[in-house]
Parts: structure tokens; sequence; C-alpha cells
């Protein structure tokens, strides 16, 4: 829950293109129904007082209220009369959503089934769990035999690392979360991509960062190229990735950044070598320490070329899981930085947890013995997902761009126009949940984009596939009343 207040020139900004041809103040519900709904108006935040709001979009006061009210009919506000309307969702208590019905197909979250053979390694991790059993139990820097396994893949991925340079964290998120504490210092600028993944910019919000974007062109930019991104990073869209980051350090004089090298979420896009060396030497002149979201890194499907892990090219902190690789629902992450950052992580880790599970850890380090054989099953699905997910475009939706990604788990489409929150709710209507454009960016940008995932299976794309052409469909005819009270938890 958040007490943020909203202006009303930044909820103009997040609101876009919202017109439609329904009444001005069911679209301008409409629209405020989706921002809430996938979070780019967290739960608790204090919605702009009516008068600010109308006088900010041109609009009578009439109309606000009558949109303000609407909302509040389907649970989506709560207003108490001197303290304004805050944002909501149907159901008490109003922080978490209750799960989608089987009769929805959720295409929100891009993240694979778990392994076939999860369940028998957690099975046999159980047999390890007794000699841990002495101990109290608490452990904020992660077992001996995890850090090793950890540490021996970044070895074998040509990355000497020592098992002290490892923190096992609860997930991916977790890290970004903590890295953030530890580095920003309210008021710091953070450099990020545009368009980038929802969570982790949120997460140096939190930690008090001004944000700094700079613009990524999709991994096949054949539709709008880095001018397409240019809208969410004002003066860096002409320039290659290498040199706009670059040149955001030297202007910016950023604390932090924060990167995806490889299969970048959403753009699908990796790092040539050269530009990793640019941006880490850049860096590293600048004084920004870069945090490199390596979560994605090794699900390639057949990218032309195997770079090294991001910090062998030069100083970085490195984030990896096993949330893409073998199941979100083992959380258990890392952190691989030098020992000093180690030790800060360290004292400031206890005030939020008390350590990663110990069972979920025995999993994983008897399962980073087997990362050849999971990267092989990942690579095969994902090659399935892909080519199926392109072909049902390619015939359902000819005039998108849908680029030809070499790994990871998502692509980046583009639509042709300004439409992808107009999409996202209409696809609810239809049964699918899917997160807009601008969910990945932070100014309102990206409503000619859509995320959609390629590791699900072909049952389950083909049901997406099918509701989207629905949705795209019905954009043309009557208003779109989506079932309220769907969250798209975008990961």
């Amino acid at each position: 829950m958040t007490d943020a207040t909203l202006s009303a020139r930044a909820f103009e900004t997040l609101l876009g293109e919202w017109r439609g041809t329904e009444p001005v103040y069911r679209a301008l519900a409409e629209r405020t129904r989706l921002l809430i709904l996938d979070g780019r108006v967290p739960v608790g935040t204090r919605l702009p007082a009516e008068r600010d709001l109308a006088e900010r979009l041109a609009l009578s006061r009439t109309t606000v209220t009558a949109a303000y009210r609407h909302l509040r009919e389907q649970g989506l506000l709560t207003s108490v009369r001197g303290s304004g309307s805050v944002a909501r969702l149907p159901g008490a208590p109003a922080v978490l959503p209750a799960p989608p019905s089987a009769d929805y197909v959720d295409f929100s979250k891009a993240a694979p089934t778990a392994l076939p053979w999860l369940a028998d390694v957690a099975r046999e991790a159980v047999d390890d769990l007794p000699r841990h059993l002495p101990d109290a139990g608490f452990d904020p820097i992660g077992i001996p035999e995890l850090r090793e396994a950890i540490a021996a893949r970044y070895a074998a991925r040509g990355l000497p690392t020592a098992p002290d340079q490892i923190m096992v964290t609860i997930g991916a998120q977790h890290a970004i979360a903590l890295l953030s504490r530890v580095l920003i210092g309210r008021g710091d600028r953070a450099v990020i991509e545009a368009p980038t993944y929802p969570h982790a910019y949120e997460a140096l919000r939190v930690a008090g960062a001004r944000l700094v974007p700079v613009a990524v062109s999709p991994h096949d930019a054949g539709a709008g190229g880095s001018g397409s991104a240019g809208s969410a990073a004002a003066g860096f869209g002409d320039l290659d990735e290498g040199e706009a980051l670059a040149q955001a350090f030297r202007h910016a004089n950023p604390t932090m950044a924060y990167l995806m090298p490889d299969f970048q979420n959403p753009t699908g896009r990796s790092m040539s070598e050269q530009t990793r060396e640019r941006v880490l030497d850049a860096a590293a002149r600048q004084g920004t320490v870069v945090v490199a979201d390596e979560t994605t890194a090794e699900l390639s499907i057949d990218r032309a070329f195997s770079p090294l892990p991001f910090a062998a090219y030069g100083d970085a902190v490195l984030i990896g899981s096993v949330g893409k690789t073998v199941w979100g629902g083992v959380r258990v992450g890392w952190i691989r930085a030098e020992r000093p950052l180690i030790r800060r992580l360290l004292a400031v880790r206890s005030p939020g947890d008390l350590g990663t599970p110990i069972l979920e850890q025995l999993v994983v380090a008897r399962l980073m013995g087997r990362m050849d054989d999971i990267l092989a099953l990942r690579r095969e699905q994902l090659r399935a997902g892909r080519d199926r997910l392109e072909a049902l475009l390619a015939d359902a939706f000819p005039e998108w761009h849908v680029p030809h990604v070499d790994g990871g788990i998502v692509t980046w489409v583009g639509l042709g126009a300004p439409v992808s929150s107009q999409l996202a709710l209409a696809a609810r209507a239809h049964g699918l949940i899917i997160a807009a454009g601008p969910r990945f960016g932070i100014d309102g940008a990206f409503e000619r984009f859509l995320r959609l995932p390629i590791c699900y299976p072909e049952d389950v794309t083909g049901a997406a596939v099918r509701a989207l052409s629905l949705a795209w469909r019905s954009l043309a005819g009557a208003p779109v009343a989506p079932e309220p009270g769907l969250l798209a938890e975008v990961v």
C-alpha cells in the first residue's frame, strides 16, 4: 500500500490518448481503471482532486465527478470527504487481488511452467535438510553449497568467481530492492532503459531515485527503431544504445544504472560485446555502479554470439535467479558483487528479511549442476513457443510488426497505432489478461507496443491469440466494459 499523491499533470501523462467514441466520463473512467488494474497507478495512490483534473484536461468538473463516481461503483476508488479519492482494488482488503478465474488466460506473466523433474529434485533435497536442522535456520547470505554452485556456474561461463562474492536472495526482485536500498540515496539519479522491467524501476523509485531513461530499440527495429522509444528518453533517441548510455552517464552523473544486457525485458534485444565494453568503460569513468540483471542471460534460442557474463567486460554487479529457468515458484536469486558490497548488503538486509529459505536453496543447489540440461530443455520449449506465436500473429494480425527474437521469454510487438491500453481493456472482455505497453515505461509512452510471452504451452498461446484477435476487432466497435478486479502482475 502506498500513500503517494498523483498530480493532475502526472496523471495526464499516464492517461495518454484516452478519448474514444464513448461518453467522455466513461472513457476517462475506463482508462483510469486500466491504470489501476495493471499497476501504473498503485493501490493506495491518491488521485488528483476533481477540480484540478478537470482544469488540466479541459473538462467540466461534472465530467470528472461522473468518472470518479463510475470508478467508485466498480470498487476501484475510495473517496472520503476532505481526503480525496484513493485507488483500490475490489474487495477488502484491497492490497492483493483474487487470482483470475479459470475462464481467463493470463498472458501478462512472462515465465515458463515448472521443470518436469522439479518435484523429484525437491523430494531429493529433503534428504539434505537434516544436517541444517541443528542451526537456527536464518540464512542472510546463502548456504555454502549453493554459493559454491553459483560461483562455479559463473566460472564455467568465463567469469572467475569466489563463493564469498555471492549473496543468495529471495528471487531477483529481492536482489534489485536490496541493491537499490544500499546504492541509492534519496534524490540520487539512476539510469534505466526505456522500456524496461516495471518492478525494477518501482524498486528504484521506492529507494528515492530520480530516474533517467535511455531508449532501447527492439531486437528487430523494423517498426520504429530507437525513435519509437524516444518519447521515453528525450535527447538520446537518435543515438545507438552504447553512446546513449555513455551520454546519460556524463550528463546525469547517476549513482546507479539498472540494465538488462541479454534478451531485455520487454524488447528482447541483446547488447553487442562492443557495447558492453563501451557502457562499462563510461560508467567507470563517471563512478556509476552498473547493476546488470541476467535472469534471462542464458536463455538463448539461436543467438549468433555467446557473450560472457556482463562483469567480464568491466566492473558490474550481477543479478541472477532461477525464476525463468527452473520455475517462478522457487524464490531463489542471487547477487554477484565485490566483497565490500556484499558486506554492505548484509548490513541492511535484516530489517527487511532474515534470509532465504533453506529447503529452496537445497533444491537449487542440486539443480545448478544440471543447468546445461535445463537450458537445453528451455531452448527447445522457447523455440517452439516463439515459432508458434510468430505464425499465429502473422496469420491473425498481418499489419503488426512482430520481431523475430533469438532468445529470452518475450517479444515486443509493434501495433502500428497507439492503442495498447485500449487493446488491454478489450482483451479482458474476451477472457485475456495482457499488460499494456505503457506498463514498461515511466511517462505513458509505448502505446504502440505490446509485450507478449513466447514461453507458454501451445494450447495457452493459441487461446491467447484467439482472444486477442477478438479484442483487436472489437476496438472499432462498442465501448469495452472489462471485468473488474483483475490485476496484471507483470514479471
